[in-house]
Formats: structure tokens, sequence, C-alpha cells
């Protein structure tokens, strides 16, 4: 993974400094709460319901063991001895004081890490595949790529100032484990006639105007990628409205050109940037590509197939249909080295907070990943962790440490694997909340046993219509809504995030709490009678359509 040099410490250090006088300055009352705003913003401090709340970068997901101990240390001495992990991979704290929010960014620079650019309306965390450099699917590891863009745009004069907030991912594999689609920049890389290059995917996104980012580019060589996402940035900051928040994002301004029209001012920016030269050093990149080189992976010394090495553990522990064997079935994911897999850590017990993992917790997790993952251990997407690199052979003792530990849940991508945003638990943006309501859907699938029945199911809540849950693109969606003053939540279905991505279509009037997730139920009866041989609930949802999903909830 990246270490900072002496150039990237020296900024960090100097921001945390410049945010202490800020933040002295505020407690002296020399600044008021609009000067201050945008200031404590740029370094991830919001003011929420009840208290102050710090986002805290973790690019591309990637983070050591060292880096997971300070954050549950920061969890215990700042906040309430836990924090919430995010679908841009970060981890935000909710009960933070002010007085304390540049120790804080002291402490995280002190293991090279910060909250900068994490809020405000600028080019946010860099996101990746949480299975990066790892999967066995991808053409190269995109971290690299993701790496060089979050320094490129880190500070960056000007995109500081941008129309709306801006989110970039990067993936490396054909499967969309990022919601690639639906930022505002998406790429994949990719290999055309042998050679490495990069997809341009511009104008996704979700809140109260989700849309699917067309395709920009088939191909820019790699020597060009900073300069053509250049390109892309600057035709948006110059046209992009800031006259309305809710029209300010790029996918407007694609949508209102028309992507061929866009495309065409890109291309006519990216030939003019070529003539200046904005691209950095190839000697940059290879300098970056040296920090993601292989851990020491151990090869077994008699060549076993993977299943078979994998059916020996599992019959060594349990069998298939253990506790420990239903962990491996459902949380584990294939590796490219054939002696080891990833491992999936769910924060999301039934009846548990989505996201949530406590100081304890994570010091587990810290502990893990330094003996069993090269000490390299990733934040995903869904709201949970992994352990990227788990020999075989480690499966048994790892879960054992995790089941102890209340994060052995074998519950990857089913209903009980649900996104979830705070709502208005926590945040002063929302009209519902998310959390009782996801703990109760668990809860009640957990407990009928339908969990496993149902198989793979996406289901994500969001509080309010900034979608920050991704309702949009669950297959069953939740959005809470104020009716009336009182919390009402709208049901849609067919949404998808993956390479088949797809927006969800609302089912009709909405329900009262005990309503919907009623109505969750009744979803799934129409999917359990109608599926074909090895169909997911979307593969059947798109195969029948809303019609009967319609008339079980409506009548």
């Amino acid at each position: 993974m990246y270490r900072y040099d002496s150039y990237d410490q020296a900024m960090v250090d100097a921001r945390v400094e410049e945010f202490r006088d800020q933040a002295r300055r505020r407690l002296e009352g020399k600044l008021t709460e609009d000067q201050f705003k945008p200031l404590r913003l740029m370094n991830g401090l919001y003011l929420q319901l009840h208290a102050y709340m710090l986002r805290v970068a973790i690019p591309y997901g990637t983070l050591n063991a060292g880096q997971m101990e300070a954050l549950a240390d920061i969890a215990e001495k700042y906040d309430r001895g836990y924090g919430h992990f995010t679908t841009r991979q970060n981890i935000q704290y909710n009960w933070i004081k002010l007085e304390d929010a540049a120790d804080i960014l002291a402490d995280l620079a002190k293991v090279e890490m910060h909250a900068i650019q994490t809020s405000g309306n600028c080019i946010r965390n860099i996101s990746a595949d949480h299975f990066a450099g790892a999967a066995a699917d991808e053409v190269v590891d995109p971290r690299p790529y993701a790496e060089l863009m979050r320094q490129w745009s880190s500070f960056h004069p000007e995109f500081t100032y941008l129309p709306r907030k801006f989110k970039i991912a990067v993936i490396g594999s054909e499967t969309d484990r990022a919601a690639m689609r639906l930022h505002d920049i998406g790429i994949r890389i990719v290999k055309r006639d042998g050679e490495i290059g990069a997809q341009f995917y511009a104008g996704g996104g979700m809140g109260r105007t989700p849309m699917i980012a067309p395709l920009i580019r088939d191909f820019v060589p790699l020597d060009q990628l900073i300069t053509y996402a250049e390109a892309c940035l600057r035709v948006y900051n110059r046209y992009g409205r800031r006259d309305n928040k809710y029209k300010a994002r790029i996918k407007i301004l694609v949508h209102e050109l028309g992507a061929a029209e866009y495309t065409r001012q890109v291309e006519e920016e990216f030939a003019h940037m070529l003539s200046v030269g904005v691209e950095p050093p190839t000697a940059e990149l290879e300098r970056i590509k040296a920090h993601f080189v292989d851990p020491p992976f151990v090869s077994s010394e008699v060549e076993t197939p993977f299943e078979q090495r994998l059916s020996t553990t599992l019959e060594a522990n349990g069998g298939q249909g253990s506790a420990f064997g239903q962990w491996v079935r459902r949380n584990t994911h294939p590796h490219r080295h054939p002696d080891y897999v990833s491992a999936v850590i769910s924060l999301k017990p039934a009846g548990g907070i989505p996201g949530d993992a406590t100081s304890e917790q994570m010091r587990v997790v810290a502990r893990l990943a330094r003996e069993y993952s090269f000490d390299e251990l990733r934040v995903m997407h869904t709201q949970n962790l992994l352990l990227p690199h788990v020999a075989i052979a480690d499966l048994p003792a790892v879960w054992q440490a995790l089941d102890a530990a209340g994060l052995g849940a074998a519950n990857m991508d089913t209903i009980e694997d649900i996104i979830a945003c705070p709502g208005l638990d926590y945040c002063s943006l929302a009209n519902a909340r998310s959390i009782p309501l996801a703990q109760r859907i668990s809860e009640r699938f957990a407990e009928t046993g339908r969990t496993e029945v149902v198989g793979e199911l996406k289901l994500k809540i969001s509080g309010c219509i900034n979608a920050c849950g991704h309702h949009h693109a669950g297959h069953i969606g939740i959005l809470g809504v104020d009716k009336k003053g009182k919390e009402n939540f709208q049901l849609s279905l067919g949404g998808s995030e993956a390479e088949d991505v797809s927006l969800a279509k609302i089912t009709g009037p909405g329900f009262d709490e005990d309503g919907v997730v009623a109505a969750v139920e009744k979803v799934t009866d129409v999917y359990l009678a109608s599926r074909a041989e090895g169909e997911r609930f979307l593969d059947t949802y798109r195969r029948i359509g809303m019609e009967p999903f319609k008339e079980a909830l409506y009548g």
C-alpha cells in the first residue's frame, strides 16, 4: 500500500495546524458559523443533529493494522467507542467536540491519514474495487491509478470550488463492485490489443435525480489518464450550474448537453491539455506502483486444485453445513493466488447497525490483518471490512476470532447485508430513520430463516432523497420521506449498481415502518413463488416485471 513521503507528510501536518487555528478562532467567537462552515467542511467536519461528525478519508479503501488501531483509539478517546464505515470507503465519527477536532486530525496525521476533501465542492475520496489487487478477474490492480488521481486531485487549485461535490471510482475488472457508473466519473482499467488503458464514464450519480453515466471514451492511454480526467473536470467546472445546487452536479450538465456534445467538448479540451503538458511524469506513476507489489505469498508444495484444498479445510472444521462452512461459502471471494481467498468481515449482524464497529472490534480486525493478511485490510463499498489475502489454511483461525468478536455473520450479498445511511438518528438532512428499519428487516429474515432461502438480494435504505444509502441501486430500495410530519417509506424494485447497472422503480404509495417491513416480505414471497432455476431476485424481477409485485403489495 502507498506510504507517505516527506511531501505528503508535510502537507498533511501543515493542514492540521491551519485547521487548529481556524477552530480556535471559531471557539473564541472570532469566526461566525457562516465563515467557519466552508473551512470545516474542507476538513471533513459536519455539524449534525446532535454533535459534529468527522469523516476520515481512507483512499480506495486500503489501510494497514496500525491505521485501524489508530481509528479505534480515536473512537475510544474522542467519540463513544465506535465508528461508522461508509459506502465511499471512509469512516465517520458521530459524536465529536469541536475543541477536539484538531487533535484528532493530528492523531490521524501520525499514521498517514487525514480528513481533507471528504466534504465540500471538491474531488472527494477516490474509491475503488475493494478486492483490488486480489481479485482473480481483474486486468490489473487499479489502486496505483487511484493513488495517482488522489495526488493529482488533492489541493488542486482549479477544482477546490467546483459547482458541486465530485466523486471518482476506479476499477480493474469487467465486474463492477464499486458502483462505477453511478459516479461523477467512473474509470475502468481495460486491455485493448495488449495495451492497458482507461475506459471513461461521466455523468452518473444518485440523489434526487439519479442517472447512469454514459461512456465518454472507450480507451485512454494510461500516460494520458490525468490529462483526460482534467479535461472532463474543466468542461464541468466551466459550464456546471452554480445558480441551483439541485442542478449543479455533472450528471445534469451531461444530461442537458447530451453525452455526444459533452464528449465533443471534453475531446476539444483534451487536445488542448495535451499541448500544455499536465500529465505527471511516467517516473511518478512507477514510483507509486512500487508501493503496490504483491505480498510474499506462500504457495503449496503440492499442486492441488483450489476447490479440493478448500473442501479439505471445510471437512476438517465441521463441513459445509457448519457455521464456519456457511461463512466460507458466503463471505470468501476467489483470489488470484490459488492458495488464498479474500475474507469479508460483516459489519451487519442481525439486528445490528449497518457499518458500525466498536473500537474493540477494530482492534480485533487490525490484529487479524497483521497476523493473517500481510498487514493489509480494506473498507468495502458495502460498509463491511475485508482481509484481502488470507491463506486457505488460516480460515478457521480467522473465523473463530471474528465469531468471538461478533463479526462472524455469514451474510454477504444477502438481505441481511443491508446498506443504510445514518438517517434521522444523526443526520440533519434526513426525513426518516434508516437504522431501526435495517435492524428490524435483518432480524425478521434471520429469525424466519428466509435469508438462506432467498439468496442474493441487495437491499439499500436512504433516510432522504440525497440517497447516501444508494436506494436507487438496490434490488430492493427504501427511501424515507416526510408525509405530513410522519415518517413514510417508499419501496423501489429492480436497481443494480453492478456491471448490469439499472435504477430501481417506485412500486407505488409508501408505507409506515411496520408496513414497509411487511412489504419487503411480500416482495420476497412473489420472488420465491416465481423464480426459475438459478435466478436471483433481480433476474426474476427483470423477467416478470413490476406488476406481480404491485398486485401483492396493493391488491
